[in-house]
């Protein structure tokens, strides 16, 4: 029997207030694909990013292939072909996909003289063997991010690596995406590279890997065979309970209507209609969900609604007002409240703490600033150690813990529990469970019917069908910027949903 690709023997990693990886132990085969599972904060992106030379262990054996090494850095890593596509992509984004590629490696004729031309041909060669079907010369700004994920791959392919490191590699892709991905995966092992991924997603796992294994809080629970583990048994062992996958609500009691769109028109990035006359309701004490592919105009409506991107034509009633030319700011202390899709650019200030990130919003009023506008560090900190624990948000420093410092799980979780907080007529939720291991995703839904059922409005937006299938009560369908349709959720199914996604309307008329 061959080495092992990889064995970490007794992996220890503190960090100030916590403990990342105590005495961790993973041990991977060569040719494998291989899941690390685990809660939001249970050490596995630390554990990859050691392997990765991004962080030192305090204690523990590495060995490659058989051989204990010292990986100091993420040169020694490449040095030993072990490549890592990170969660959040390290690409430039007005270079295109060969000098990303190549960035650091730059292929040259002489002294000054890039060879761009032999690089692309390089690239090109690696896409076909592959089957990324990447174009060398296109800007990174004009693909989409699973195609950006791609170029991530091609990165450390073209660094010879054979043990390949994915960080929550599926979090950003659309359903369709992560299929391509796991497709990819699989060409990958038969090519004979090691493949190692985080994810919560437990489908995934069932999907893609041969083996998993599981870390909670921070230490070794148990690496399984997934074809002989179900959900429920890998759920449980992650989260050390049982988990239910079924969201439980009451009879929906929806009263007035909250948020009236009439005929809405916003122009995207590129300068034509990503909206275009969209019609739509939601009132209060009902889920209404937003279905469709990723860029027929779900972003660009969240952002109208939020005041993020003007409004060309049509209107935005809020509680009956038109508040098209309200402030952010207005609109926000009108009853909107709103869980970005990305959180770092919308979401929090990932250079403030914890607690500040909490207040974002209400930090002018009682009690976190007094009479003469200065702020009450202290009743800041004590409201946030209570959201803390309330959304069990896992956080080393407490209240005082930098937001970039917080797995992005955490991260999502604080935007949400401020957003709740703030107890808005209308909540917003693009995206709630992006990122969000089985037990956090199981009480966000919990929260989002409690909400509904507080008689608040609430339009959720997400790829995730079973998501919105599970948790609205009505579901308007998207298709290039206009609604094809809207279900009662008792007439709604994954294969109905889907089709009018592609552009069928109910009746199964194509729409235009």
């Amino acid at each position: 029997m061959p080495a092992p690709a990889i064995e970490m023997i007794d992996i220890t990693k503190v960090f100030p207030g916590v403990v990342a990886n105590d005495r961790v132990n993973l041990t991977i085969d060569q040719g494998e694909i291989h899941a690390l599972l685990g809660e939001n904060g249970a050490g596995k992106s630390t554990l990859m990013s050691i392997l990765f030379g991004l962080y030192e262990s305090d204690s523990g054996v590495i060995k490659i292939r058989g051989e204990e090494v010292k990986i100091k850095n993420p040169n020694d890593a490449t040095a030993l072909h072990i490549g890592m596509v990170h969660q959040h992509f390290k690409l430039v984004h007005n270079f295109t996909v060969t000098e990303n590629i190549v960035l650091g490696l730059e292929p040259r004729t002489g002294p000054g003289n890039l060879d761009l031309r032999s690089a692309e041909k390089r690239v090109a060669e690696l896409s076909e063997t592959y089957g990324l079907a990447v174009d060398p010369r296109a800007r990174i700004e004009n693909i989409t991010v699973g195609m950006q994920q791609r170029v991530e791959i091609l990165k450390i392919l073209y660094r010879n690596a054979d043990i390949l490191i994915f960080d929550e590699p599926t979090a950003v892709l659309t359903p369709q995406e992560i299929d391509e991905l796991l497709a990819i995966f699989r060409r990958l092992k038969a090519e004979g590279k090691t493949i190692v991924f985080i994810t919560h997603k437990l489908k995934e796992i069932k999907a893609a890997a041969d083996r998993c294994t599981v870390l909670r809080r921070g230490k070794y629970i148990d690496t399984v065979n997934v074809a002989d583990a179900d959900e429920n048994e890998l759920a449980e062992k992650m989260v050390g309970r049982s988990v239910s996958f079924k969201i439980e609500k009451k009879p929906q009691q929806s009263g007035d209507i909250i948020l009236k769109i009439e005929n809405l028109t916003v122009i995207g990035a590129k300068g034509i209609p990503a909206v275009s006359g969209l019609s739509l309701d939601v009132r209060a004490g009902e889920i209404v969900g937003v279905a469709g592919v990723d860029g027929n105009g779900q972003s660009e409506l969240v952002a109208a609604i939020s005041g993020l991107l003007p409004v060309k034509s049509g209107r935005i009633l809020l509680k009956g007002r038109d508040i098209i030319h309200d402030s952010i700011k207005s609109r926000n202390e009108g009853g909107i409240g709103l869980v970005p899709e990305d959180r770092h650019r919308h979401g929090l200030v990932l250079d403030f703490r914890l607690d500040e990130n909490l207040v974002l919003k209400s930090f002018r009023k009682k009690p976190y600033s007094n009479a003469a506008g200065f702020l009450q560090f202290h009743k800041i900190a004590k409201h946030a150690q209570a959201l803390i624990t309330e959304f069990d948000i896992r956080a080393g420093s407490g209240p005082a813990t930098p937001a970039k410092s917080m797995s992005g799980g955490n991260q999502q979780k604080v935007v949400i529990a401020r957003e709740i907080d703030l107890s808005p007529d209308l909540l917003i939720v693009s995206q709630p469970t992006r990122g969000l291991d089985v037990g956090a995703i199981e009480y966000i839904h919990r929260r989002i019917v409690e909400e509904r059922d507080k008689g608040r409005a609430v339009l959720l937006v997400s790829f995730e069908l079973d998501e919105i299938l599970g948790l609205c009560d009505r579901i308007a369908a998207l298709s290039k910027g206009q609604v094809v349709g809207v279900l009662q959720a008792e007439e709604a199914d994954e294969r109905r949903i889907g089709a009018m996604m592609g552009g069928l309307s109910s009746e199964g008329v194509l729409h235009a």
